[in-house]
This record gives structure tokens, sequence and C-alpha cells, in this order.
């Protein structure tokens, strides 16, 4: 673009070779089919980034048997992308490489600008031995590399291996530490792409419009476990759960997404982003996994009824056992060490995972494993409120304190957890020996790749604080499992045992000023939990795990003020379904509104039937303090003084406060 056509066309000629014999301005035919070729081949694979043009222009410089020595990024070795230009390096004859990988330019401290050097010549050798150092982060990313590799060197220690052999991997990686043993499997194995199909999603192009956090929506409007797009848009449901990937998690879970997928938002997904790819896949049943994670490979059961992302690519098979087959192998330490060499930039899309080589398509030790594993890691899931399938908080048992429940719960999640990593350990021995890997691994897992949570004493109390907040509101109820209320229409039968709050309105106060503060109502739900006789016992194991100093209900009241809101966004991903209204950092007012219920007139019920009724309390508590100053000892007067700075304070704050919220009244949102 930056020179005329003429004159590029005629450098190129020159270059090949080639005659123009007219200007080429009105079709290609004019330059002759063989520059054509040549340009388009070379553009073709040097095109992908600005270093593997680099490298071709490099080559090109290199004289018949000269050599051409670079320092790059490493994605040219593995990415699919890249593949062509693989192909073209073999036929030269790479000489020798220092593979740095993380921490190349330890100035710029970023993981993201893996390198590598590299020398080639420029002729086939065959089968030339090549000569490695490994420097990636198969040692610690803070360790001096240039160190390593002087003690490699002056130890020879490196990885030799045979260019001809990469000929023989998918796509041509330069996987160079791959053992005899593996290179065997891909030989014998028959790729997984063409067996089952693994799939990669849709792109929405807005997901701020088109995804929600299940929880964020109106509960009636989402529809489960339909089996087609057909079936879905015929149910009039408008949100679809999702799968985008998320954290590393095996077996189940990271069901955290919804997306508008009713007839309306379908036809506008058509005609944006990537237009619903592998429509004929949506809603059946697959594996999942993130497309993108530093944390390894992992892949998790979905049932019927999900549509899926770029970033959770799912696979899809012929029936069920060969599914569990499958998601046996690809959690397996196996398929771990493969996608060390298919992918080592930790990017797992669909045509990665298509090229795993499979020796086993049925072994029914496998699937009754596995099954088990989803089934344990699905109850594990269930525990916690943030699951769709949550039924009722752990922690509600049979038994008169809270002490006795969470030691019924500990025993039961270390169970749970010892198992599955039992289970994991067994599937890695079934798989060792189908792929002959006895002499290079161990079935052995370790305790932080096992993705069920063992109980947590500080983490669990404040789970059983939000759920008692949920029935609080009506969103849970001791008389039912799963959600109570979530949108839709009011059963106020619902809440026998526990009833939910009248107004939707909580009040978090420093002192109990109102008859519905939360600290009344938490320690009401707590007696009708537990019990009237061990009220005290149960308060005091709370506070306890909150880690508090004080009276129970103080520490209690303290966590409400300052960290039950923080750990709520942090539980709900910053899309809190409890919304705060709070005037400062003095304390004024706060309280709680569940979304679910709210109304257009719910912020003039804050304004009216609570602030206002706070600000008359803090004019009479103000005058009272007053009063008593007035007729006080000088020792105690330091006190009553103190005590009422901080009340003037917070009535202060609260009058700012109240003109605030009056604007936002007024309009009635």
């Amino acid at each position: 673009e930056l020179l005329p056509l003429v004159q590029v066309a005629e450098a190129l000629a020159q270059k090949y070779d080639v005659v123009v014999t007219n200007p080429p301005y009105m079709s290609s035919g004019n330059m002759g089919a063989k520059l054509l070729s040549k340009i388009k081949k070379e553009f073709d694979v040097g095109k992908n980034d600005t270093y593997s043009a680099f490298i071709i222009k490099c080559r090109d410089f290199a004289k018949k048997k000269g050599f051409y020595s670079m320092i790059t990024m490493q994605g040219w070795m593995f990415t699919q992308r890249f593949e062509e230009l693989r192909q073209l390096l073999l036929r030269d004859t790479l000489c020798s490489m220092l593979h740095v990988g993380y921490n190349s330019f330890p100035e710029l401290n970023s993981k993201i600008a893996q390198g590598t050097s590299f020398s080639f010549r420029k002729n086939y050798v065959k089968r030339y031995v090549s000569t490695y150092y490994d420097l990636t982060n198969r040692v610690p990313q803070s360790a001096d590399k240039k160190q390593i590799f002087e003690n490699k060197m002056a130890s020879n220690d490196c990885i030799e291996m045979i260019n001809d052999k990469f000929t023989a991997l998918p796509g041509c990686q330069f996987a160079y530490w791959i053992t005899p043993a593996l290179l065997n499997d891909f030989s014998d194995g028959i790729k997984l792409g063409n067996i089952a199909a693994p799939r990669q999603g849709l792109a929405t192009g807005d997901n701020d419009t088109f995804l929600r956090f299940w929880h964020e929506v109106p509960y009636y409007k989402l529809g489960f476990s339909y089996k087609t797009t057909e079936e879905f848009q015929l149910s009039n449901k408008l949100y679809a759960p999702y799968n985008k990937g998320g954290e590393y998690c095996k077996w189940y879970g990271n069901r955290d997404l919804v997306i508008k997928f009713d007839n309306v938002n379908y036809n506008i997904l058509q005609n944006q982003g990537n237009h619903l790819p592998s429509k004929q896949y949506y809603f059946s049943e697959c594996a999942t996994w993130s497309a993108l994670t530093t944390s390894g490979f992992s892949c998790r059961y979905c049932e019927n009824g999900f549509v899926f992302d770029t970033k959770g690519s799912s696979l899809f098979c012929n029936n069920r056992d060969e599914l569990l087959m499958y998601m046996g192998f690809l959690n397996s330490i196996v398929a771990n060490e493969i996608f060390k060499m298919l992918s080592p930039t930790v990017d797992y899309n669909a045509g990665t995972v298509a090229n795993v080589p499979i020796l086993s398509k049925k072994n029914e030790k496998v699937n009754y494993i596995v099954e088990d594993n989803i089934e344990k890691t699905k109850r594990a899931a269930d525990s916690f409120e943030t699951s769709w399938d949550f039924q009722h908080h752990p922690l509600l048992r049979k038994v008169t304190t809270i002490a006795e429940a969470f030691e019924q719960w500990q025993t039961e999640c270390d169970d749970r957890f010892n198992q599955l990593k039992a289970n994991e350990e067994e599937l890695n021995r079934i798989f060792i020996d189908i792929y002959g890997l006895q002499d290079e691994l161990t079935s052995d897992v370790e305790d932080k790749d096992v993705t069920v949570r063992k109980a947590d004493l500080s983490r669990d109390i404040r789970s059983f604080i939000s759920y008692a907040v949920g029935c609080m509101f009506g969103r849970y109820s001791l008389d039912m499992d799963g959600l109570a209320y979530a949108g839709g229409e009011w059963d106020n039968s619902k809440y026998a045992s526990f009833a939910a709050d009248k107004d939707n309105i909580i009040p978090i106060c420093d002192d109990e000023y109102f008859e519905d503060d939360i600290i009344g109502l938490f320690v009401e739900f707590v007696k009708t939990v537990y019990g009237a006789g061990t009220l005290d016992e149960n308060l005091k194991f709370i506070a306890n795990a909150l880690g508090g100093k004080g009276q129970p209900k103080d520490v209690i009241r303290n966590y409400f003020l300052n960290d039950f809101y923080k750990d709520h966004c942090k539980t709900y991903q910053k899309r809190p379904i409890y919304w705060l209204f709070d005037s400062g950092k003095k304390n004024g007012f706060k309280c709680l509104i569940y979304v679910h219920r709210y109304q257009p007139d719910t912020i003039a019920r804050i304004r009216t039937d609570y602030v206002h009724e706070q600000q008359a309390r803090y004019r009479t508590a103000i005058a009272d303090l007053e009063q008593r100053i007035a007729n006080a000892s000088t020792s105690e007067r330091v006190k009553l003084k103190k005590k009422l700075t901080a009340l003037q304070a917070q009535d202060t704050e609260l009058r700012t406060y109240e003109e605030k919220i009056h604007h936002l009244a007024d309009q009635m949102i």
C-alpha cells in the first residue's frame, strides 16, 4: 500500500525472475500465474505475526547450506496458525535451541513474553540430532535463567531430538521433550477429532447485552434441560444456561452464566459476533472446558440444555459411554502430559483437543469412576448458594449446636475429597497402563488439583450467615429446599417456620434502633434453627469463627457493618443480589434490600420509614447526651463528649444522605 502497485510488481518480478508484460492494473492475471502463486505462498506462511515474517525473510537471505539464527517469541513452535511455517522450517535442519519461555525479558515482568533462541542450517540433513536447552516453566519463574543455562552447558544437560520426528506429531509441533513411548502413542492412536466432535462455540460480539449471571435475572425466565434450540424457543423462556469456560474445575461446575437466546435474540446473534457456529450442537449433552487457562486442562460434564462459548469449547460424542470415557482420559495425567506438547501456550482450543490420540474407546471401570466423580463434584458444588441446584445450607442439620453441624460437614467434605482423589489416581493408573507410560508418569494427584472444597470454618460460617440473610429476604425458606423466591409471584405461605421480612428493607445499625434490625433477625434465625437452649453457645461459636473480639452479638454486628457486603460481592462476582444503601464511613445508616423484590417505591420507603426514623433517634440521643454531659463529673464528661461527637457526625452524614435518596425516591425508579 506504500508503493504504487507497478513498482511492487516489478520488484517481485525481478526477485522471482518473472517477466511482467503489462502493468498489473486491471486483473491479477496480468502478473502471471507463477508470480501470483509465489507471492501468495510467501504471504500465507508469514502473515500471522511480524516475527514470523522476519523468520521467513532471514531464511530467504541465507545462502544454501548457510545459517540463520534468531531470537523470537515461542508461539511458532506450537500453535495451529503457524503450522505451515513449521513445515517450511522442517525443510531445513534445526541445529540447536535455547528455549527460555517465561521471563525471557525480565525487565518486562511479563508472562506473555515467552521467547526462544534457535539456529537453522538451510539444507535438510536426514535424521539430524538437534540439541535443546529447556529453561521454560519447568524451572521456577523467578530463577536466574542465565545461570541455569550456563550450568546446563557445563554439565551437558540438554535434550536431543531427531528433527524428522516432528513431522509425526499433529501440526508438526516442536515438542522436543516428547518421549519415545508418547511418540508411539501418536502413531498408534486415533485422533479424538476423527471419532468425536470437539467444537468451538459462539461469540456474541456484545457480552454486556446478552450475558448475565444466573442469579441476576428472575428465575422464571431461565430455561433448563431443553434438548434443541427449537424446543427452547417454544418454551417462551428468555435465558438459556451458557458455558464460558471459567476457573480450573474438573468433572462438574462453572455454571454461572446464562445467555439471551429466545427467538428475537437468536436472530440478532445470527448476524453479529461469529454468527452462531456449530449451532447443530447447541443444547446437546457434552463435556466442556476452559479454552484459555494457565492452570492446566480440566473438563466438566454438561447435560442437555446449554449453549456454549468460544472460551467454553465442548466435546460431543455418539453416546454417553464414549463421552464419559473421553472425559476420564482428558482429565488424567496422561492427557495433561500430551497437552504440554500440543499446547504449551495453554490455549486449549477445539483444534488442539481434536489432535489428542485415543487408544481406547471403551472401559466400563473408567465410566463407573467418572460417573462417581461427576456425582461427588456436583454434590459439593450444590452445597453453595451460587449453584442453581442449591437446596439448603450444609450446616442445617438435625443437631442443637452449629459446632456439631460443622463437625459433621467437615467429615463429609473430607470423605468426599479423599474418595475423589483416590478415583482420580485410579484413572491415572488405568491410562498410564493403556498408553505405556509407566516409566515416565506416576498416578499421584496433588491436593491442589482435586477440585472440591474441604470444609473451612471461617468461610462456611460466613456462607451460613449469607443463607440466613437469604431466609430473611425470602430468597430461601426453612420450610422448603431450593429457591423460594427469585422473581414472579410472592407466596407468603412458604415462610411458616421463619417469616420473611415484610417490606424487603433490613437495616444494619451500630445499635438496636429498629425491630427488624439485621442482628435481631439473625439471632432469631439461629434460635429457630438450633433451638433457644443453645443460643448463647451457638452465637459464641459463630463469633469465634468470624475472628472478632468482644461480646458475640457485637462481633456479629461488626461483621454485618464492615465485612458482610464485601463478602457478598465477592461470592456473587461483583453482581450482588442484596443491594446496600450506605450513608458513608460514619455508619450513619445502612440497609439491605433484595433485588428480586425491588419495587418502584422501595427507596421512598427506605427514606420515610427508616432514614427519617433514624434521624429522629439521633436527635433524641444527642439531646439526651447533652443533658447528661451538663450534669456529669469531669471524668465521665470526657467519655460522653466522645460519644456525642460520634453521634453528631452520624447525624450530619445522614442529613446529607437523606437529600440524595430524596432525589431518587421522587423518581420512582
